[in-house]
């Protein structure tokens, strides 16, 4: 059995291995089910990405590809390399950029050999090892394809044997070719409750960099997926389109070069912004893995790829439950005590939700947490506001029948808090300079082992304190300004990867010790949501924006690349809408509260107790479910979105007003999709108001053939702003 250790957190295990060595013109295909990658090691072993696209019906049809995509004047023969190197022949941007021990910047690979590892019936592993022929220096490039989801993840690992160190200077994860007439990319900005805003534009000739530089919550203005479409912009239903997304919680790069061919390069990797990286002699470099799936079939099939992927493999219990939860913090900010959190409990149990969630201010003696000014990194429990500690309220909570959750955010510290002044060093900061604050915060040293410890312990102890904790919301609310580490000295441009490195360090080592507690991946919104975090989260905070007008926007783009059983969305006080409006939209998702249920009245009470058990028979359903937008908000009055579970055999349909002008509504039949043409389904609006009848005549019968040609109209208007319908066979 050969074991083989691809990046933090995965371990592949061979069933079955073939190797092989490369004659002239070799195709080596990478296959989904629907998706082929295609290289191709030339005669002077040079290996080149000749295809990306729809898989053809006849593997011996690839070999008949390099004949028909050759590149005529192809300078260097290097415009469509599988991993671009460069101060040789190469023209382009370039995936890895070397200065060798005795100071060398060239670098040329060549291919060895390739090795092919049957993972499971889904999942297969390709090798390719490529050399220089100068200088023992080797880069192994990983191809991860999982067959049925369509799915593919690239990564590279850098190691040689030179006389001294190598400074790394670019060190990508993939380098793709696309071939097409033209590429439109879709990508998405954004900032503090302004969440995934997409732009989308034609690329030219030339660079498009998308990056990031803030060290840590790296996607608060730039998130690392995007969206590339063939020819023309694809539609739901319709084009061609590749989705990507970096794996990885820090600075991160993604190139996108036109070149002079009219091909598409997209180089993506960590951002090598202020970060050469010093490697040692017989030491790998594992870059994070890029991950990617195309469709012929529009946006739609992408986004469905992707998240049955990240349920089945990538996220943390993707196809476990959730646990539904009152939340603390809109109801009392800071202002708490113990009597006021046992009444919360009592309203957890009343609600009917799983666990009540203890937020931010429950620590901090010398300096206290009432404000976010000071508190941060003195974990211990403020005697005045919780005098019987954690393990009280904990108890309470048992007693009262519900489970217990809590915050922490244990990455950063406040200037004021013991920690700070015990600890000066563990702080990312530069003696010589003015400290300059996020949020009142500075970002602790995670290259730092001692502080990895420390973080480490900050959850340990919680458990300690009470072994039945249920659930974490782990925070992340500054960026890193005067990047300095003391741990590192004279190493200062390793410090934003082993920042991250360090993260994932005490990630894994809280999942060695705690492998299924939930934990909810926050900061401050959705400044840290991608797949290198989710694999120790079980889910994600999309923004501290829960306006539930503003959510709908926000939800849709993010369900492009992450499951719904990966969205927390709570209901608040936040917008105009009426309650059974925010309630319906955060039933999209993992659904949680964070309003004052003692306050509500006799009818708000009962709808929100018959919410979560009416959200407990369907979550499964939308959790597991294959997802189908109707109509994009960003273009019609009625945002419309559903989901199908595997045997067809039932579906939710949620549907909201998104346009308040006059008359506005759902003036026709909505198509509907992802049905059985041949079975028939009653159709009934759930979630209902107490009190209030529904414009949907209840018991209605279709065939689904007439649901996805003619379409069913949800009766959405200024009157009934949301409609959430559910449809089952009827046999």
């Amino acid at each position: 059995m050969n074991i083989n250790k691809s990046f933090p957190g995965t371990i592949l295990i061979a069933f079955s291995l073939c190797v092989n060595a490369a004659t002239a013109q070799t195709i080596i295909p990478i296959q989904t089910a629907n998706t082929a990658v295609v290289l191709q090691v030339t005669g002077q072993k040079d290996l080149n990405t000749i295809y990306l696209g729809k898989k053809l019906d006849n593997n011996a049809d690839y070999n008949q590809l390099p004949a028909v995509y050759k590149e005529p004047n192809d300078y260097n023969v290097m415009f469509n390399s599988a991993y671009t190197p460069s101060g040789s022949r190469n023209l382009l941007e370039p995936a890895i950029t070397v200065t060798h021990a005795d100071g060398n910047n060239s670098l040329d690979l060549k291919y060895v050999s390739h090795a092919t590892t049957k993972v499971s019936d889904d999942v297969s592993l390709l090798t390719v090892q490529l050399k220089d022929p100068i200088y023992n220096f080797e880069v192994t490039l990983y191809y991860k394809s999982y067959y049925k989801e369509n799915v593919i993840e690239q990564w590279s690992v850098v190691r040689h044997q030179e006389k001294g160190s190598v400074v790394l200077q670019k060190f990508a994860s993939a380098n793709l070719n696309l071939k097409a007439h033209n590429y439109w990319l879709r990508q998405y900005h954004g900032d503090w409750a302004k969440e995934m805003r997409p732009e989308e534009t034609q690329l030219t000739h030339g660079i498009k960099t998308l990056d990031s530089k803030l060290g840590t919550r790296a996607n608060l203005f730039m998130p690392s997926v995007v969206m590339v479409s063939l020819d023309k912009p694809a539609t739901e239903d319709e084009g061609q389109v590749l989705y990507g997304a970096l794996e990885w919680s820090g600075n991160f790069r993604t190139d996108f070069e036109v070149d002079p061919k009219d091909n598409l390069r997209i180089i993506s990797g960590i951002n090598n912004y202020a970060s050469p990286y010093q490697l040692k002699p017989n030491t790998d470099f594992t870059t994070p893995a890029f991950v990617y799936t195309f469709s012929d079939k529009g946006k739609g099939e992408a986004s469905r790829n992707m998240q049955s992927w990240a349920r089945n493999y990538k996220l943390l219990d993707g196809k476990g439950t959730r646990l539904t939860l009152l939340n603390n913090w809109e109801s009392t900010y800071f202002d708490f005590n113990e009597q006021k959190l046992a009444g919360l409990l009592k309203d957890t149990k009343n609600l009917g939700v799983d666990l009540f969630l203890l937020d931010d201010g429950w620590f901090g003696n010398q300096y206290p947490r009432n404000d976010d000014h000071a508190g941060l990194g003195d974990w211990q429990e403020n005697r005045k506001k919780l005098p019987n500690g954690i393990a009280s309220i904990a108890k309470e909570a048992q007693n009262d029948g519900v489970k217990f959750g809590i915050w922490i955010e244990p990455e950063m510290v406040n200037p004021k808090s013991t920690l700070y002044s015990k600890h000066p060093d563990w702080v990312v900061k530069q003696a010589n300079r003015d400290e300059y604050y996020f949020r009142n915060q500075l970002v602790l040293d995670l290259s730092n082992p001692q502080v990895q410890d420390f973080v480490y312990h900050v959850v340990d102890s919680l458990f300690i304190k009470d072994p039945a904790l249920a659930y974490i919301k782990w925070d992340c609310n500054a960026v890193i300004y005067n990047a300095y580490s003391s741990h590192l000295k004279h190493d200062q441009s390793q410090f934003y990867v082993d920042y991250v490195r360090g993260l994932y360090n005490v990630l894994q080592r809280i999942r060695g010790k705690y492998p299924q507690v939930p934990m909810m991946l926050c900061s401050g919104g959705g400044g840290r949501v991608d797949y290198g975090a989710l694999q120790y989260f079980t889910e994600y905070w999309p923004s501290d924006n829960t306006d539930p007008l503003e959510r709908i926007f926000i939800q849709w783009e993010y369900s492009y690349f992450y499951p719904a059983i990966a969205s927390a969305n709570h209901v608040t006080d936040w917008g105009k809408q009426p309650l059974k409006y925010r309630v319906d939209a955060a039933m999209m998702g993992k659904m949680g509260f964070d309003i004052v249920i003692g306050k509500l009245g006799a009818n708000d009470l009962k709808f929100c107790q018959d919410a979560v058990a009416t959200y407990n028979q369907i979550r499964p359903i939308v959790w597991q479910g294959d997802q189908y937008r109707l109509s994009d908000p960003r273009e019609e009055s009625v945002a419309s979105v559903m989901y199908v579970n595997t045997d067809k055999t039932s579906a939710i349909m949620f549907n909201y007003l998104v346009n308040n002008r006059y008359d506005e509504g759902s003036k026709g039949p909505i198509l509907l999709k992802g049905l059985d043409p041949s079975k028939k389904y009653s159709v009934k609006e759930i979630n209902l108001y107490p009190g209030s009848n529904s414009n949907v005549k209840s018991g209605q019968i279709f065939s689904g053939d007439f649901l996805m040609k003619i379409g069913f109209n949800p009766e959405v208007n200024s009157g009934s702003s949301s409609v959430i319908i559910q449809l089952n066979e009827r046999k």
